[in-house]
């Protein structure tokens, strides 16, 4: 809508859309930052810089999207990058950034360095923080470092494109290496889709071109149904596949009976695999689609099956992943 149309109708844009930098306080995520955005589109969602930089609660047009732990949102100073503690503080959230050194299981590296389960990214703050809107879009974004002393030197430069008109989310990241040596690297996106959004009643999409390994043997035995989706079932074991898209990098989770759909897509150059976290036990809910540049089987491993990235010094790549939401009910 044109400027002086928009205006003869509001005296202020947070009438209809908005970008909020607010801050909590109370909980175990006392004292951290937010942006909290919404669209005329009918997106509610947040954005959380002190946690990488990662989307926590998404809704649209009034119903849950996302998936949030019982842990619920945390502070960075709740990290703890030691064997079994990440349970402890995964908040779940829309968007759960894994890496950059390692993602996966827990592992320690031919050096002897421990890395944590899914890495050390959501730990980290950000710095160089904007949030703020035009007639057209929202944009938040910032950058998030991960360095060590005489090791790695990381650049996330990360910025967040929402229409203000629309109902959609695009995730940009440049990766930079800072040092002066080459240094391998590992992303996951983890996207998390919970209830109402993912229920019996839902289908996934995905190309009918493309390879799919399952991760264990049980989710060898769900093979035939990795589309499909049932009611929480106490005690239900995970089931994680693999897929590997020929040229169509997309995923599309359908609800029918909420008319609503949610498309992924992403940079299928730089993010080759989509992995794909089935999880139907019950209080633990969720669907998790997630872009990758590599299987999530541990930085060791993935290394010695030849699929460990690296960047050359003060090299750059860009990674992106787009979230649409559309609804076909008045």
């Amino acid at each position: 809508m044109e400027r002086n149309k928009f205006y003869s109708y509001v005296g202020n844009e947070e009438q209809i859309y908005s970008v909020r930098r607010v801050t909590l306080d109370e909980g175990n995520a006392k004292g951290i930052t937010i942006y909290q955005v919404t669209t005329a589109g009918g997106l509610e969602l947040d954005i959380l810089p002190d946690s990488g930089l990662d989307m926590g609660r998404l809704k649209f047009k009034g119903v849950n999207i996302s998936y949030m732990t019982k842990s619920g949102y945390d502070s960075p100073s709740r990290f703890l990058p030691m064997p079994g503690q990440f349970g402890k503080y995964f908040p779940g959230g829309m968007l759960f950034t894994c890496g950059m050194l390692s993602a996966g299981p827990e592992n320690t590296d031919n050096d002897g360095e421990f890395h944590p389960l899914h890495g050390r990214f959501h730990g980290l703050s950000a710095k160089g923080l904007y949030g703020y809107s035009d007639n057209a879009n929202i944009y938040v974004g910032g950058e998030v470092r991960e360095a060590e002393q005489g090791k790695h030197c990381f650049s996330v430069r990360r910025n967040y494109t929402i229409p203000v008109w629309g109902s959609e989310i695009l995730i940009e990241d440049e990766i930079t290496n800072l040092s002066s040596s080459e240094s391998e690297y590992m992303m996951l996106y983890h996207m998390n889709f919970g209830w109402p959004m993912l229920s019996g009643k839902s289908r996934l999409e995905l190309p009918e071109k493309r390879k799919v390994t399952p991760r264990t043997e049980y989710a060898k035995t769900g093979l035939s149904k990795q589309c499909e989706f049932c009611e929480p079932i106490n005690g239900e074991e995970e089931q994680v596949f693999f897929n590997e898209m020929e040229n169509e990098p997309s995923a599309r989770l359908v609800n029918p009976e909420l008319g609503i759909t949610a498309e992924l897509s992403w940079s299928l150059d730089t993010l080759p695999i989509l992995a794909q976290w089935k999880n139907m036990n019950s209080g633990n809910y969720v669907l998790g689609l997630e872009p990758s540049t590599c299987y999530i089987m541990g930085r060791e491993r993935e290394r010695r099956e030849g699929r460990l990235l690296s960047l050359k010094p003060f090299e750059s790549v860009k990674n992106s992943v787009k979230l649409k939401l559309t609804c076909n009910k008045n």
